[in-house]
């Protein structure tokens, strides 16, 4: 699946630059359940993403390269970020609708992503 590999991998964090056509691994020892889990840490994630509040570094990181990811099916992503990016979208459809809703209208205004990543979803047993 990797339908919004990217709008979450905010939380594996594909952000920094490429190397060898990849996006960089710095930041996919990140305790994403840790994130998931406190209000607080994702709020100030999910405000990020949404320009509403102050980014940390990977959080801008993840704001310039998203784009491109979606774009591209996050070809330059790891497996390991496009498998942690699937359980935070999973679990943002499944426990944070709201939220899952506010970044696709930011991140995918014309549902050209939904409708592109349908299928890689249903496999995953993601609703989007």
């Amino acid at each position: 699946m990797k339908f919004f590999i990217v709008a979450l991998a905010l939380f594996a964090v594909v952000a920094a630059r490429p190397q060898d056509d990849k996006y960089t691994t710095k930041y996919d020892s990140i305790d994403t359940d840790e994130i998931l889990q406190s209000d607080r840490l994702f709020k100030n994630y999910f405000n990020c993403l949404l320009d509403n509040g102050p980014c940390t570094a990977e959080g801008n990181e993840l704001k310039r390269v998203l784009p491109e990811a979606l774009e591209n099916n996050c070809a330059k992503c790891s497996e390991k970020q496009q498998t942690t990016s699937t359980k935070v979208i999973k679990y943002l459809t499944e426990n944070k609708p709201e939220e899952w809703t506010a970044l696709k209208a930011k991140y995918d205004p014309e549902n050209k992503y939904v409708q592109k990543y349908v299928a890689d979803a249903d496999k995953d047993g993601i609703k989007l």
